[in-house]
């Protein structure tokens, strides 16, 4: 959406009570919107960097469930259908009424809770609560930073499956890389690292022209 109706949004929601935060583009949407704070996602078609599907498609293969409306310009009966299968929850068609846009949130906010085992991911003898924002190995906590916990996430979010480089960098950084190997083996190195601690074996394997796989536990 262009920034005035981000803003228009933001104000008008603001103002009810919500706190909103605004991306700028699809690629920035796409590694705010992997954070699990959110209640609600409100999410354009028409996006620079990746677009509103690709967003929608991407988050909700990579486990990442929070609720999702489609606020768009784009409004054929085949648009919505496509909007819908992709992912979103809900989806309102430009112009709209800001009361509108404001219960359909609100009701989408007060649907209950991920279960479990949608928050809090295993794999080998590796626990992390996405909610929380915290890992441990062998019961002792890792000291991630927030590009490790989101390769991690990743990787146990397909735990027993290959994980592409290209699919690493998209859904972790929200970029599209024309070299993924640069930015991600170094990242994966240095999670390694931290996961190996105290002579325990890498459970990340690395697959030959494939990727990265972490066994399920």
């Amino acid at each position: 959406m262009t920034p005035e109706t981000a803003a228009y949004v933001s104000d008008g929601l603001g103002a009810l009570g919500q706190t909103v935060e605004i991306a700028s583009d699809g690629r920035a949407g796409l590694l705010r919107a992997s954070d699990p704070q959110f209640d609600c996602l409100v999410i354009d078609r028409l996006l620079p960097g990746f677009d509103g599907l690709t967003v929608v498609r991407t988050l909700r293969s990579t486990g990442v469930r929070t609720p999702i409306i489609f606020l768009t310009a784009v409004g054929g009966v085949a648009d919505r259908v496509q909007g819908l299968k992709a992912g979103a929850d809900d989806y309102l068609v430009k112009p709209f009424e800001l009361e509108e846009l404001a219960a359909r949130v609100e009701a989408l906010r007060r649907r209950p809770p991920l279960p479990e085992s949608q928050t809090l991911l295993r794999a080998v003898d590796i626990e992390l609560d996405r909610l929380e924002r915290t890992a441990r190995r062998a019961g002792q906590a890792l000291d991630l930073t927030g590009s490790e916990f989101r390769l991690l996430e990743v990787l146990m979010l397909n735990a027993g499956h290959a994980v592409t480089r290209s699919m690493l960098l998209q859904t972790a950084f929200g970029l599209d890389h024309a070299n993924p190997a640069t930015i991600i083996e170094p990242h994966i190195s240095r999670l390694r690292a931290k996961l190996e601690r105290d002579g325990l074996p890498d459970p990340v394997r690395t697959l030959r022209g494939a990727g990265y796989c972490i066994d399920a536990a």
